[in-house]
């Protein structure tokens, strides 16, 4: 399945790092940063979710949220949260559906072996649930602040 901007963004139901089931829905009327991500506690992973978490006061004050999303069972996204005092969800895919949802579900070769994971992706959702921009195969470096510049001029 592919998705395009302007459309509205396939809508799920994930359990968030307490066990409680989160939808895309019930943020209908704030703008939604929502991240994916292959790994909580690995480097790079980590320098996103804590580059997020710097610029938390900057989306909230663009009324928009930060929900991330990988793999990750609950119990290992509570401890992410609670190592790196994340103030934002993350959702546990663990069954990758949502993931295939949104094309980022994709074989990946590291080392001469493949494998599939999450390709490090961005969707920015606009109050009314429409898909407005996306980036994929994030690079880490300068990307919370490319999402944030894209909120503050484009939406």
């Amino acid at each position: 399945m592919s998705i395009e901007i302007g459309i509205q963004a396939p809508d799920f139901t994930l359990p968030n790092q307490n066990g409680e089931n989160v939808s895309l829905s019930d943020f209908k009327g704030k703008h939604v940063v929502l991240y994916f991500y292959p790994k909580d506690m690995t480097p790079g992973c980590t320098t996103e979710a804590c580059d997020f978490r710097d610029a938390q006061e900057s989306f909230n004050d663009l009324d928009a949220v930060i929900i991330g999303v990988s793999p990750d069972p609950v119990e290992r996204h509570q401890k992410f949260i609670d190592k790196h005092d994340l103030p934002f969800t993350l959702l546990a895919d663990v069954e990758h559906k949502v993931a295939q949802a949104y094309d980022v579900w994709k074989l990946k070769k590291n080392f001469g072996k493949e494998y599939y994971g999450i390709e490090r992706s961005t969707f920015i959702i606009n109050k009314e649930g429409k898909l407005q921009k996306e980036f994929r195969q994030v690079k880490v470096k300068d990307h919370v602040e490319e999402a944030l510049t894209f909120i503050r001029e484009k939406l």
